[in-house]
This record gives C-alpha cells, sequence and structure tokens, in this order.
C-alpha cells in the first residue's frame, strides 16, 4: 500500500514565492459640493489597494496558462476576495495616485503562459472596496490564488511583511 500511494503522489505543477506585498490605504471624502456649486451630501470612501510582486514556476511537463489571480483577506466578518487588476489596469492605477511610493515593477498579466521549467515574476494590484485601514490593520490573513486553466489552483500565502505604503 505505501509503494502504491507514494508513486501515485506527484509533484505539485506550479510553485511559488511572494516576494513583496505593500498595502496602500485611500480615504476620500467627496467636497460636499456639486459641479455647479449646490451643497450636496458629503460622501466617504474608503479603500485598500494592495500591490503583491510575486514569482512562479512551472515544475510540470506541459505549459500552464495563468488564469486569474485573487487576493483573500480574511478580516473580522470574514473573508474578503479581490480579483487582481488588469495590466492595463495596474498602470492606471499609477497614474491616477501619482504619489504612489509603491516601487512600480513588470505587470504580471492574465493568460500568461508559463513553460515547464519556466519561472516568471511580476506585480499586480488588487483593490478592496469599502475596507477601512484600521480594518486592513486588524486582518487575520492573506492569501493569494493562482487559478490556472484546466489545473489546480496555486495557493500562495506571503512570509513577508506587509508594507504600509
Amino acid at each position: 500500500i505505501a509503494i502504491y500511494v507514494i508513486s501515485g503522489q506527484k509533484p505539485a505543477l506550479a510553485a511559488g514565492e511572494v516576494e513583496a506585498v505593500w498595502a496602500h490605504p485611500e480615504h476620500t471624502q467627496t467636497a460636499g459640493y456639486d459641479a455647479g456649486g449646490v451643497p450636496i451630501p458629503q460622501e466617504t470612501f474608503d479603500q485598500v489597494m494592495v500591490f503583491t510582486k510575486v514569482r512562479l514556476t512551472n515544475q510540470s511537463k506541459v505549459p500552464l496558462f495563468l488564469w486569474n489571480i485573487a487576493s483573500n483577506a480574511t478580516l473580522a466578518d470574514g473573508v474578503h476576495t479581490s480579483w487582481a487588476a488588469s495590466t492595463s489596469d495596474y498602470d492606471r492605477v499609477f497614474a491616477a495616485y501619482p504619489k504612489l511610493s509603491v516601487p512600480r515593477g513588470k505587470a504580471l498579466a492574465r493568460e500568461t503562459e508559463i513553460d515547464p521549467g519556466q519561472t516568471v515574476e511580476g506585480n499586480f494590484v488588487s483593490v478592496f472596496n469599502n475596507v477601512t485601514k484600521d480594518e486592513w490593520d486588524a486582518r487575520k490573513a492573506l492569501n493569494f490564488t493562482f487559478a490556472f486553466r484546466y489545473q489546480p489552483n496555486l495557493v500562495l500565502t506571503p512570509k513577508v511583511t506587509v508594507t504600509q505604503q
């Protein structure tokens, strides 16, 4: 039985490492006036942008096709999931927030093909809407799910400290 179990075990198709994580909380409050100068109620909006740098390695004998990336944060009220932005949206974040102090690296594209034995590195951003800085700081867990076409998902938990920006 032991030989059957050991011989039947296959190594994981993909491996990876979270190299860095930066969290940028953003609190916005509207001016309280519309475009014509008429007073309207002020609104507030909170979000946390999570920038992540990863390295993925294909350990299989077939190409892997990255399909999607999810960031999963366990907060006091449960698990919140945010899908990674597209590469064009990743670039737009830096245009919209020019004062970001997050290092801007090469974006990791969904639909990336990883050939057997190949390692790819890249960055992505996920946004957790309606999450305050205090809620983010009190999170219980953070991990990232990499979905591959026709293959099992790879879940990575960062071993690095999440840097506040």
